[in-house]
């Protein structure tokens, strides 16, 4: 089934819930469109509110609101992976994000992501806010905060470097051996990666290597040792001859930083496996 995206104005006079006008525009049954929403693929547009998701099917509409459903029945049925909380602290929190697992989530939904995941699990209930991000093939540590205050003062930490964030990736090729340094331009912006091989294989021509990233570009790991000669393990976009069963192998293993509100120094780490 082809993606759908739907869009209607409600007009004055209309009583019907937002789920039965949906289904009737969209030609779904009401029970498709229930699902949809409750999975955050149903928005509502109103003029002195903004957009935002709209989860409840029985909710009655305004005149002027205008309802959104971007209907993907693959995505919709899909199940996603579990993300596991290993640090509560109230104002924010560490989470481990599986492969496969979106950072957040997108028009079509939300119920692969895990800003969706982390509002479901915490008690007390919170807001959730991407700190910094990890793609979806990727696997590793991330930071939510849970208050647009926190989220700014995270970000900061992290914009002026004062967060070590390291991976353990796993590349093509004896690289190394030793600390090495990438330095090539990314997108026409300086770009600087840093690396340690911790291992070499040489019956699987497979390097081990813990890296930092001293800025912060689009796919950053991932480019860099593609262009350097050394392409990540399972890397659907980038380099050759480093197709792997096992998917992308890059974690983001490690977080150590100053907690912003109370000072204290606070270090996380999750083994590649």
């Amino acid at each position: 089934m082809t993606p759908l995206r739907v869009h209607v104005r409600v007009d004055p006079g209309e009583s019907r819930t937002v789920c039965a006008i949906l289904a009737q525009t969209a030609g779904l049954s009401k029970l498709r469109v229930k699902n949809a929403m409750q999975k955050g693929a149903v928005w509502l547009k109103r003029a002195e509110a903004g957009e935002r998701r709209l989860r409840r099917a029985q909710t009655l509409p305004q005149p002027g609101d205008v309802l959104g459903l971007y209907y993907d029945a693959e995505l919709l049925a899909s199940v996603p992976p579990d993300a596991e909380c290993r640090h509560d602290a109230g104002r924010f929190s560490i989470w481990f994000k599986p492969a496969g697992l979106l950072a957040q989530g997108t028009r079509f939904g939300d119920h692969c992501s895990l800003l969706r995941q982390v509002e479901i699990f915490l008690r007390p209930r919170r807001g959730a806010f991407l700190v910094h991000r990890l793609d979806r093939e990727a696997s590793g540590l991330a930071i939510i905060a849970h208050d647009r205050a926190a989220a700014a003062s995270l970000s900061r930490l992290f914009a002026t470097r004062r967060i070590i964030k390291r991976y353990r990736v796993e590349v093509r090729g004896r690289i190394g051996p030793g600390a090495g340094r990438i330095d090539l331009p990314l997108d026409g912006k300086p770009a600087v990666t840093e690396f340690t091989r911790l291992s070499y294989d040489p019956a699987t021509d497979i390097s081990r290597v813990d890296v930092v990233m001293q800025t912060g570009r689009r796919h950053q790991i991932r480019r860099h040792f593609s262009l350097a000669g050394f392409p990540v393990m399972g890397d659907p976009a980038y380099g050759q001859n480093n197709q792997n069963k096992e998917g992308l192998r890059l974690t983001a293993w490690s977080l150590e930083f100053e907690c912003p509100f109370t000072g204290r120094p606070l270090k996380f780490e999750r083994p590649a496996g």
